[in-house]
């Protein structure tokens, strides 16, 4: 049984990702290439500045090992397609272990709360502390911290959310379902209030701007010359908008997506009443 559970969201997560990929080809890959050409554009106009000040010209790096067409199209493409696969599969083994532990839940029912969860913790909340950043926003030397606070968002958020679940159900038998539903749900908030409130924020960073030779923020401002004139703008705020809302749209395109296609095909393998998979493989009829 778990085996074909895991099939058959692993298929949901498969088609998930082609769809997504779809979409943010057609949306948020635009804006990629805007982001890299005002990157290209303000790292000449730093050069210049440097040049004009008398400092030594630094060296230009290689050539890209993929072209942007393909980084645009097959990179992404793989890239989503094997992550919706990935999150198909382990939608499914959460589901597995839901499966008839969470109450009196219908196969479909369950696979959408499963869904909306998915959502909500690997992505919604840790990117309200993080979010996705197109190029030329973000400092090269954070990178590894913000992975690294990104990956603990995520795993504090699914933490949180299965405390909640528990707190939910031992709250049930005093309050009645709907007042131990908001009561749980008001603790996650909460709790996942403290937790963006403690961890560290890299909107701006406490150093001389010389030391990361862009910019103090992780959007560049505006660059200027000796003068205080401005020679090249800051980064696009509508550019950065548009792409974080993409960002959020196709995550949530790829969930519900993985939650629509696993949702009939687990209530025609299970049936309409929830069941309790068993632990042990089933014997084979003699």
């Amino acid at each position: 049984m778990e085996k074909r559970i895991i099939a058959r969201g692993a298929l949901a997560g498969l088609v998930a990702g082609l769809v997504a990929f779809v979409f943010a080809r057609i949306f948020a890959e635009p804006l990629i290439q805007d982001a890299i050409n005002y990157e290209s554009g303000r790292d000449e106009a730093q050069e210049a500045l440097e040049h004009a000040a008398g400092a030594a010209d630094h060296a230009h790096e290689g050539g890209e090992l993929f072209s942007r067409t393909v980084q645009g199209n097959l990179g992404i493409g793989v890239g989503m397609v094997l992550f919706g696969l990935a999150m198909g599969a382990l939608f499914a083994v959460a589901y597995a272990i839901c499966l008839g532990r969470v109450g009196n839940v219908r196969p479909r029912n369950l696979a959408l709360l499963l869904a909306g969860s998915g959502f909500l913790t690997m992505y919604l909340v840790p990117f309200l502390k993080y979010p996705a950043n197109p190029p030329a926003v973000g400092h090269e030397e954070t990178i590894g911290q913000r992975s690294a606070y990104y990956l603990i968002m995520v795993l504090a958020s699914v933490l949180l959310l299965i405390l909640a679940v528990i707190l939910g159900q031992r709250l049930k038998p005093r309050f009645g379902t709907w007042t131990a539903t908001l009561l749980a749900g008001a603790a996650f908030v909460v709790a996942t209030g403290l937790l963006i409130a403690l961890l560290p924020d890299f909107g701006r960073l406490p150093t001389n701007v010389a030391d990361y030779g862009k910019h103090a923020t992780e959007t560049p401002l505006p660059l200027r010359n000796e003068a205080g004139d401005i020679v090249f703008p800051g980064f696009d705020a509508d550019l950065l908008y548009e792409f974080r809302l993409y960002a959020v749209a196709a995550q949530a395109l790829l969930w519900g997506v993985i939650g629509l296609i696993f949702a009939p095909l687990a209530e025609r393998l299970l049936g309409n009443r929830p069941v309790r998979v068993a632990p042990v493989e089933e014997k084979a009829t003699v």
